[in-house]
């Protein structure tokens, strides 16, 4: 490993609460194009790992009380490479509907975190990690884009950042 080069990787988590079945007519194009979406995001420079099921991704994984509530986990290199998958790739589009398949939530809805190279986070640790953010707010153990906190090994003089990259769907 390099002398800049993180022992950690960012996990992060987000929610949403889906406005039908997955086979109904209001989700069918987000259903048609979340297998290209997944493929988009592992051929993304910095991608690591994502959530799935046989299946290839997590709609079936409801760990809510929700039956509703939809889950989307992954690991990056770091948060640029994530940044860019999110706000500056073919994902950005599909962001931009998540109104139409997707019902409001008020409170956070994704949570970003360090968690060692290698290490794959449960869905309960991803969990707990967005409570925390929505309790305590921003912190080095659970952050946002706008507000991101360096790797636990990164060089003392890094301080917590964040990104004028604004979310599509907002």
């Amino acid at each position: 490993m390099s002398a800049h080069e993180s022992a950690y990787e960012l996990a992060q988590l987000n929610i949403g609460i889906i406005k039908g079945p997955m086979d109904s007519p209001i989700m069918a194009e987000f259903a048609a194009n979340l297998a290209r979406i997944n493929a988009l995001a592992e051929a993304s420079p910095g991608f690591v790992w994502r959530l799935q099921t046989e299946a290839g991704d997590a709609t079936a994984i409801r760990p809510f009380d929700n039956p509703n509530q939809l889950l989307n986990m992954s690991v990056w290199r770091d948060a640029d490479a994530l940044r860019r998958f999110v706000y500056r790739s073919a994902h950005a589009d599909i962001l931009k509907r998540r109104r139409e398949w997707f019902e409001p939530i008020s409170d956070a809805i994704m949570v970003l975190w360090w968690v060692p190279r290698g290490e794959r986070p449960s869905v309960a640790e991803a969990i707990t990690r967005l409570k925390l953010l929505r309790t305590r707010g921003p912190h080095a153990e659970a952050f946002t884009f706008r507000n991101t906190f360096p790797a636990p090994d990164a060089p003392a003089t890094s301080e917590p950042g964040g990104s004028e990259d604004r979310c599509p769907a907002s």
